[in-house]
């Protein structure tokens, strides 16, 4: 039997940053670090332009995973992730979305299911588009602004020292590994697993 309505992809990740090498290693690209991780140990490639993204995609048993890389700087993510979300008719609640807080100290990781954007200005875009906070993600720490004055911008922009660098890495490894609880065993247990 033919279902019109099917979508293509039974699940939307998208990894949050702004493209350019400029902005590359940076705080705010975190998203971007754990997109691609992911497609280096699921085996694929970012190797379409689509949706104002960069496009992979991956298995899990017989689920279609689509992940992107938003192309359109962060604080205009919502238009990449609306898109794809729209053009496969993919539900609120099979969509993850992967991005820096700085919050969060380097080498932490917290998931959400819903909530305000924090202050996360890709969040608050994705949000306004998608019409909607229930979406999950996953924040990955970059740590917090060494003083209340230094400008925000600055920090985000700015790069991991290098003895921050093992942090980092373990928590793009949970991220990733969080994808997978999230599919498979739903966004309760990937908080219990990965949530520090």
């Amino acid at each position: 039997m033919f279902f019109k309505n099917k979508s293509t992809y039974d699940w939307l990740i998208a990894g949050l940053g702004n493209p350019g090498l400029q902005y590359a290693e940076t705080r705010h690209n975190a998203g971007f670090m754990a997109a691609d991780l992911l497609a280096k140990n699921k085996g694929f490639e970012f190797s379409k332009h689509k949706f104002d993204s960069l496009c992979g995609e991956f298995k899990i048993k017989d689920m279609r995973i689509l992940v992107i890389k938003p192309e359109t700087l962060m604080n205009a993510s919502g238009k990449a992730v609306a898109a794809a979300k729209n053009f496969y008719k993919i539900p609120n609640d099979r969509i993850i979305v992967m991005h820096d807080d700085m919050m969060l100290d380097v080498g932490k990781l917290r998931m959400r299911r819903k909530g305000s954007d924090g202050g996360q200005k890709g969040i608050r875009d994705i949000i306004e588009l998608l019409g909607t906070e229930e979406i999950m993600r996953i924040k990955i720490g970059v740590g917090k602004k060494p003083r209340p004055d230094y400008d925000v911008v600055s920090w985000v922009l700015g790069k991991f020292p290098e003895e921050q660098k093992n942090d980092l890495n373990k928590a793009l490894e949970n991220a990733v590994k969080a994808c997978d609880e999230i599919i498979l065993r739903g966004i309760d247990s990937a908080m219990n697993k990965y949530n520090n």
